[in-house]
């Protein structure tokens, strides 16, 4: 990739803001003068990710990721730099110089990961062109389409096409273009049988699989043969390094805006529900594909929401088959309700049926809990034998167990005794003795006897307060303050002391970085962990040339270490407030405002840490010299120590003076 011109970056991370792209990953609530929300690294239950929009960086204390709106999206969509930065252009509508052509050379270079999201974009452009533009895909692609339904609008807004029945339309194009046929494979878009290659998806109609960022991932392929029962309704492409089926919800990059709007996902099984379901304005549907639904998928939704409601058609043995995703969303800790459509109807039969009015007084005529659906829906099966209604009982309270919340199994735990007409200390006792036995599950201990009594009592184990995870950095702590002070303050100016060559003293301004330099220059000192050695080179080359860098200007550093080591600068977990001054008249004591003294403090701190560092050292070499030190060595080992523990007490009382003042 061609360079970006350091301009053209400026002007890229000036003008994107970090709350509006995360926030099409994340779902951000106000915390403060910042925004939080559920990591998207790693899954937990309460939100430690946090945003800032004044600073324009992210945090995720979780995973101990952060940085820029850049480094996010390196992150979470594997991007490049220029990748990213280019993204970012795309989003704000700034123009960045246009590449040359990639030779077939360049194209070899391009990591397997990257050359497998251009050959699905080809192809998704390839099948749009074959449905808009050739008469196969016109006739067949686009009429089939048009028939079902849909609008120009929402055909073009969902990336439909139409893959030719040729045999290997696809395939020609595609490596005509160069592109590699091992990837073609990879991707599931070209077959290979007895040394003859061939479209995968041929005489479908094709649906592209976005991820959250619109990147296509893979394809689903519904064919147009209606009297060959051996030919499969749909096909969807393989998995590989790109496309894991069990992460991904069809229809979220369009749905993920809506579904934070109004709080909300709703969930249907196919591709085509949720077009309907977006073309009749309800935005905020997605689907799982035909897929049984994950714990990965529903984590997607959490992302934006804690509200899920699933979408059934009247299809008894399929809403039976999902009574594990509901149970699913209940261990996440979401809340879920159920819409069951009248028999012979889906999302996408019964929206086109209706306004969007109808549609939605329809959906909330017919919501319910899962547990008015599922003891519903069982009853009808249960004939009133007392063995099957005991079996349909364990069932919901088993549904119930799941739910972290105590208040809500509470709820759900009354309900249900009165459904069934039962005292409920029974329903409780079941209910114990199944939280019981998950728990002693999840401790790896015995299972917990399965008949207590009625007077038997329960008390769930406390959440334990979190306890920071002792890691062992490859820096001391030392080196980190004063590479700290100096990327902060750096520019800061502060007055102190000078003695000129006649040996009177000044008090002249100096800038922070200057002072610094000034004290390890003296002493012939430098860090030792190499991001800190880069970015102090880099300050000295700045002071070579009269700048001072800000903070800013290390957010824009291409070195991505950097950008997270800085972010940990600048990121609190948790934000004092100014009331502490204005209400109360309690002084934080800012670092800020004691600035001269953390300089000084710091520089003492790291100049004994290097003199400690000596005087172990000598006392290495002493031993390991052991009978074989000459008395000349000895002495001159000896006396550097001497001076060296004198230097050490002295800036141990210059310490004590700092941090006194």
């Amino acid at each position: 990739m061609s360079r970006i011109p350091p301009h053209i970056i400026d002007e890229i991370m000036q003008t994107a803001r970090i709350e509006e792209v995360i926030g099409e990953f994340v779902n951000l609530k106000k915390s403060g003068s910042n925004l939080k929300g559920l990591s998207p690294f790693v899954d937990e239950k309460s939100p430690s990710f946090m945003v800032s929009p004044a600073k324009q960086i992210f945090k995720c204390f979780s995973s101990g990721k952060g940085g820029t709106v850049v480094s996010f999206l390196m992150e979470k969509e594997h991007f490049s730099y220029p990748e990213a930065l280019k993204w970012l252009a795309d989003k704000y509508g700034i123009q960045v110089p246009e590449d040359k052509p990639q030779t077939a050379e360049e194209m070899a270079a391009i990591t397997e990961r990257e050359s497998l999201y251009i050959i699905n974009e080809f192809a998704k452009e390839h099948f749009m062109h074959n449905m808009h533009e050739v008469a196969e895909g016109q006739n067949i692609g686009l009429s089939y389409f048009e028939e079902r339904g849909f609008r120009a609008d929402i055909i073009q807004k969902f990336q439909l096409g139409y893959c030719l029945n040729s045999g290997d339309d696809f395939t020609k194009a595609a490596l005509a273009k160069g592109y590699k046929k091992e990837y073609l494979e990879s991707v599931g878009l070209t077959r290979t049988k007895e040394e003859r290659s061939f479209d995968f998806f041929r005489g479908r109609v094709m649906f592209p699989i976005h991820s959250i960022s619109g990147r296509v991932l893979g394809f689903g392929g519904r064919t147009l043969i209606t009297d060959n029962k051996k030919v499969a309704k749909y096909f969807n492409s393989p998995e590989s390094i790109i496309y894991n089926k069990s992460e991904i919800l069809y229809g979220l990059y369009f749905a993920k805006g809506d579904i934070v709007k109004y709080d909300n996902c709703f969930l249907c099984e196919g591709y085509t529900d949720v077009i309907s379901m977006h073309q009749a304005g309800v935005a905020n549907s997605v689907a799982s594909s035909g897929t049984s639904l994950t714990k990965e998928q529903i984590r997607l939704i959490k992302r934006y929401t804690q509200n899920i409601t699933i979408l059934y058609d009247g299809d008894a043995a399929g809403i039976k088959a999902s009574f594990r995703g509901i149970d699913l969303i209940l261990e996440e800790g979401m809340n879920v309700k159920v819409v069951l459509f009248p028999d012979g109807d889906d999302p996408d039969s019964y929206s086109k049926k209706v306004s969007t009015t109808e549609l939605m007084d329809f959906i909330k005529a017919n919501t319910q809990d899962f547990v008015s659906f599922k003891t519903s829906l069982l009853l009808a099966e249960g004939n009133n034998d007392p063995l099957q209604k005991a079996q349909i009982i364990r069932d919901v309270v088993q549904s119930i167990s799941l739910i972290p919340d105590q208040i809500t199994r509470s709820v759900f735990t009354t309900e249900i005794a009165k459904v069934f007409g039962f005292d409920e200390s029974i329903v409780i006792n079941e209910l114990n003795k199944l939280r019981k036995n998950q728990i002693s599950k999840e401790l790896d201990e015995p299972m917990i006897a399965s008949n207590p009594s009625l007077t038997d009592t329960f008390t769930e184990p406390t959440p334990q307060a979190t306890t920071a995870t002792v890691v062992k950095h490859p820096y001391a702590l030392e080196e980190y303050e004063l590479i700290r002070v100096l990327v902060k303050y750096g520019v800061f100016a502060i007055t102190t002391d000078h003695i000129d060559e006649h040996g009177l003293a000044h008090t002249v301004e100096v800038s922070v970085a200057e002072l610094i330099n000034h004290e390890l220059a003296k002493d012939e000192l430098t860090f030792q962990f190499p991001i800190f050695q880069e970015i102090y080179q880099q300050i000295i080359d700045g002071l070579i040339e009269k700048t001072l860098y800000k903070v800013s200007y290390w957010m824009r550093h291409q070195n991505q270490e950097i950008v997270q080591f800085i972010t940990e600068i600048e990121t609190d977990q948790y934000e004092l407030s100014p009331q502490w001054l204005l209400k109360y008249s309690v002084d934080t004591n800012r670092e800020i405002d004691k600035l001269k003294s953390t300089v000084m403090n710091v520089i003492y701190a790291f100049k004994k840490l290097r003199v400690m560092q000596r005087i172990e050292k000598i006392q290495k070499d002493l031993t390991d010299l052991g009978d074989d030190v000459t008395d000349e060595q000895f002495q001159d080992l000896l006396s550097e120590q001497i001076v060296l523990e004198k230097v050490k007490m002295l800036l141990a009382g210059k310490l004590n003076q700092t941090i006194i003042h």
